[in-house]
């Protein structure tokens, strides 16, 4: 029997991280067939056998198992603030596609669309047997039509796992093909481009991304994977030989990669009455900073001034974050809300950005202490929602929804003039 959500983590508590992983075993044949949302799945074999919890692939891909139930990904049906969303979106007057989230929370609801009440109670479960992003959602993929919008992927069901590895071993469990594709950020970008609804509504919605496709990273061959899959040298399978494989824990906003997202610098100007801090933070990474799905996500830049005994004097914050309206015009952190964007000021991909502080110079001290520090910040967004969030969250207020992440941080001393 395959095992429950928490009989799968560590104590029964959840771990998450930073969406991929080597499907390991014991997929059945089926004739290759693509499918759209919400097709019949009649005529095809039951969604547990297309689609078998990663828990199979582990009994071979222990290592990347590891890695993947550490992830974000593993988690992409059971957070808190998923399913508080996923109930206000099928509560919401537009019933257009209440699949839509599943899209790239469970994507595997493109290929058994009418089992949409299925995948619903699973989630409402709290404890869902099935996988959102796991092994076979992503290595079930053969290709990508970016001509969608967004792109969306074709799978193909049968015994052939698709991934980015050369020469894999001979086994018992299912053939194996590598496909550039698993190389590519078009793979990634099926789920990381921007809501169907959003992209369909003819509305001036921009993307997730921003102008990826022109980076430096992305036309110097530094694809999505380079950073939220860096390379390794461990085994595939157990037991195989050592080489280069990719990590499958996908670092991101809970990883070490956002050590590497920016540059932080600072210089300062004093007098005795009024002094200023000039911040400088360029960008390293080919997209926006931070992803605006959803409406909640900002990064904090953070000032703090501490003059004599270390007393906080002077503190001020300003938001990246991208502010959805909904169709009156009104403030939404919801992204299936938004007919239009209120404000803009996410990190631009690879953007330069300098923010200028003033404030009144300590008094009655020798120096001051300039603290600047990046996070990305807490869930934000409407009293009811975050207390429903919290509510359904195990660890309440101490679920990771809710806590600070550093992303960079200055300090420095500087002396005052007298």
């Amino acid at each position: 029997m395959t095992k429950s959500y928490k009989e799968r983590t560590l104590g029964g508590e959840v771990m998450r991280g930073g969406v991929l992983l080597l499907l390991g075993c014991f997929l059945l044949a089926v004739p290759p067939q693509a499918s759209v949302a919400g097709e019949s799945s009649l005529n095809k074999k039951p969604i547990e056998k297309s689609f078998p919890n990663s828990e199979k692939c582990k009994r071979c891909h222990l290592r990347v198992f590891d890695e993947w139930e550490a992830s974000a990904q593993s988690r992409s049906i059971v957070t808190a603030a998923f399913r508080v969303t996923l109930d206000k979106f099928l509560a919401s007057s537009d019933k257009k596609d209440h699949a839509m989230c599943f899209r790239c929370h469970a994507p595997h609801i493109l290929e058994y669309g009418d089992h949409l009440p299925h995948f619903i109670k699973e989630v409402r479960s709290k404890d869902p047997r099935m996988d959102g992003v796991g092994c076979p959602q992503c290595h079930l993929i053969q290709d990508v039509d970016m001509n969608s919008h967004p792109p969306t992927p074709t799978f193909q069901l049968g015994t052939t796992i698709f991934g980015g590895y050369d020469k894999a071993a001979e086994n018992l469990a299912h053939q194996s093909q590598k496909l550039e594709l698993y190389q590519e950020s078009k793979f990634c970008v099926t789920c990381h481009d921007s809501l169907p609804k959003i992209a369909d509504s003819g509305k001036d919605i921009p993307g997730w991304l921003g102008a990826w496709e022109k980076t430096n990273a992305e036309t110097s061959g530094k694809p999505c994977q380079t950073c939220h899959m860096p390379e390794a040298v461990d085994e595939s399978a157990n037991g195989e030989k050592v080489r280069k494989v990719a990590n499958h824990s996908f670092p991101g906003r809970f990883g070490k990669v956002r050590a590497d997202a920016v540059t932080l610098d600072f210089t300062t100007e004093t007098s005795a009455d009024t002094s200023q801090v000039q911040v400088s933070i360029q960008s390293l990474v080919p997209h926006n900073l931070p992803l605006p799905h959803p409406g909640w996500s900002r990064v904090v830049v953070d000032l703090s001034i501490f003059g004599k005994n270390l007393k906080k004097v002077y503190n001020e914050q300003r938001f990246y974050e991208r502010t959805f309206g909904n169709t009156e015009g009104k403030e939404t952190v919801f992204d299936f809300e938004a007919k239009m964007v209120l404000h803009d000021t996410l990190l631009k991909p690879e953007e330069m950005r300098v923010e200028v502080f003033t404030f009144p110079t300590p008094q009655d001290a020798p120096s001051m202490d300039v603290v600047v520090t990046l996070t990305y910040a807490p869930v934000h967004g409407p009293q009811d929602f975050l207390e429903k969030v919290e509510e359904e969250a195990a660890l309440g207020q101490k679920d990771k929804a809710f806590q600070s992440v550093q992303i960079a941080q200055k300090k420095m001393n500087i002396p005052l003039k007298k």
